[in-house]
């Protein structure tokens, strides 16, 4: 049954030309009617009238009212010439059949009518909805970022304006301290404006994948590298597999993702954890573990983590709820799988299953 609503929903957006959609009608119209006359020996012409009927109301729920409107009129005809005696003519003798005739006309185009009334109702009230939803989600963006922007942006015209004023005097001590205050804060800043191109990527649908062999360590060692001002007292544990294979994958999503993944950890666990990343191969796939011994995940909140703009309840400020959905784009970009799950002990894990072929050194050097 659900199938087949999701089938006529797209046949209702799918909006054909009303030429196309009058011998669509006419055809179905035509089609019905052949299997009917060729069953009127077992079919009574009173059941015949309730099957075109019915497909009357099946195109009033799929198409606009004009061919509506002609295949009510035309079906009428039909149970008019080829169903009510006598056949083959228009001519009608019994009173009760010229009543069946006109009651079916009537009910037909009135039954057209309304269900086209009720389509048209049903598709503003879903516009209206979209919207509402749209303008929600933009809000509630907005009222994230607004936050996640500011603070970083006024730190470093903070930062910057002590360092050029001339009337303070500043030791080296405090200098290197501004110059790391407006690197946390650039690296920031540069995160939320690289989340909200990736967002847009995978809303607008414009998101192809780039993929060429990859070394997953030095892809780890590159994140690690970018992200150390941002640690903030955690620690991040990393020991590479010298044996894993090449993977054919794209470098910049996977960047994207562990990236996420790490700020995610660091910004939403206590400090001095430990953040533990982990390689696999497993049957031609690339198994990403990370996972840390933090406080771990709430269950009843573990299937609403990757939705858009969600955050825990009572989680402190740092965060705009896009991340770890952006995650999900990107790994079921690659086709790939990600589940989060509770560890025993504390903590919480992120495990990533990538489909994806595999080459090792030599045969990469032979290719």
């Amino acid at each position: 049954m659900l199938n087949i609503r999701t089938q006529l929903k797209k046949l209702q957006t799918n909006k054909y030309p009303i030429l196309v959609q009058c011998l669509l009608s006419i055809a179905l119209v035509i089609i019905v009617s052949t299997i009917c006359f060729l069953s009127s020996k077992f079919i009574d012409y009173r059941i015949t009238a309730l099957i075109l009927l019915m497909t009357v109301s099946l195109i009033a729920m799929l198409f606009d009212i004009i061919p509506v409107l002609i295949t009510a009129v035309l079906s009428g005809l039909i149970l008019n010439f080829f169903f009510i005696n006598p056949l083959f003519t228009f001519h009608i003798k019994s009173s009760e059949d010229i009543l069946l005739f006109l009651i079916y006309i009537i009910i037909a185009l009135v039954n057209a009518v309304l269900t086209f009334k009720i389509k048209e109702a049903e598709n503003k009230a879903r516009d209206k909805e979209e919207k509402e939803k749209t303008i929600k989600l933009y809000n509630t963006l907005l009222n994230s970022l607004s936050h996640e922007l500011r603070t970083p942006i006024a730190t470093i015209i903070s930062a910057v304006d002590t360092l050029k004023d001339t009337k303070i005097k500043l030791s080296q001590i405090n200098r290197t301290e501004l110059l790391d205050e407006i690197d946390k804060a650039s690296i920031r800043l540069n995160r939320q404006v690289e989340n909200l191109l990736n967002m847009s990527r995978l809303e607008t649908g414009m998101l192809k994948l780039k993929q060429d062999w990859c070394d997953v360590n030095e892809i780890i060692f590159s994140v690690i590298q970018k992200i150390l001002p941002l640690k903030n007292n955690h620690e991040i544990s990393f020991i590479p597999d010298e044996k894993l294979p090449f993977f054919k994958l794209d470098s910049g999503l996977i960047v994207e993702i562990i990236q996420n993944l790490i700020t995610n950890a660091i910004l939403y666990t206590p400090k001095n954890t430990v953040i533990k990343i982990e390689v696999q191969h497993e049957f031609n796939s690339c198994i990403i573990s990370i996972s840390d011994n933090g406080n771990g995940i709430p269950e009843n909140e573990i299937q609403y983590v990757f939705d858009k703009f969600y955050r825990l309840p009572n989680s402190k400020t740092g965060g705009s709820g896009i991340g770890l959905s952006i995650v999900k784009g990107f790994v079921e970009a690659h086709n790939g799988t990600i589940k989060l799950i509770n560890l025993q002990n504390s903590g919480a894990n992120f495990r990533i299953e990538i489909p994806t072929q595999t080459s090792f050194v030599n045969n990469l050097k032979n290719e």
